[in-house]
């Protein structure tokens, strides 16, 4: 007799947990082997989770195109096989590994001053301690030389605040239903 979740959806549910600091998901050498390979064909890495169990592991990779237009099923596809081909001999994951792609989405998350400019204009949910915690945001523009950039936003209120890109614990875009 089939479960009600497994009628009603065809699977059971898929779950994420992550424990410690999110951007340590991974080790650097599956990023770097992912990084590398999506680089080669043209593609950024955005974000990288791993899920699933030790033998089982479940690779949730997001990827962005360089050339700024959406990302489609056939760009998933292409990303999914040139990383197949180099993770595929188990040397940094087990053999029986399951590799999801997919875009960034519509919350996708900001990592770098780039990602900052590129989205100028756009509300983001920022984690800063010195916009006092979470709050949302517009942002306006990166200024400063590399290493030092600060990020300036504007507040609710129309107040325009600098924030250090160092400062920034998490940044999302923001997308309102």
């Amino acid at each position: 007799m089939a479960t009600p979740a497994l009628e009603m959806w065809g699977m059971l549910p898929t779950f994420f947990v992550c424990w410690g600091d999110p951007r340590q998901i991974v080790n650097d050498a599956l990023e770097e082997i992912v990084t590398q390979r999506l680089a080669e064909i043209g593609y950024d890495l955005v974000e990288l989770r791993r899920g699933g169990s030790r033998n089982r592991p479940v690779l949730d990779v997001r990827i962005d195109r360089r050339d700024g237009a959406p990302v489609t099923v056939d760009d998933c596809a292409r990303a999914s096989r040139a990383i197949e081909e180099r993770l595929d001999g188990g040397e940094v994951i087990a053999d029986r590994y399951r590799l999801e792609v997919s875009s960034p989405g519509v919350e996708r998350p900001l990592k770098t001053a780039a990602d900052f400019r590129r989205f100028a204009g756009k509300p983001a949910s920022l984690l800063a301690p010195a916009l006092g915690g979470r709050v949302e945001v517009t942002l306006v523009a990166v200024e400063g030389e590399p290493g030092s950039e600060e990020i300036v936003v504007r507040t609710a209120k129309g107040e325009e605040r600098r924030v250090p890109l160092g400062g920034v614990s998490e940044a999302r875009l923001a997308f309102h239903w």
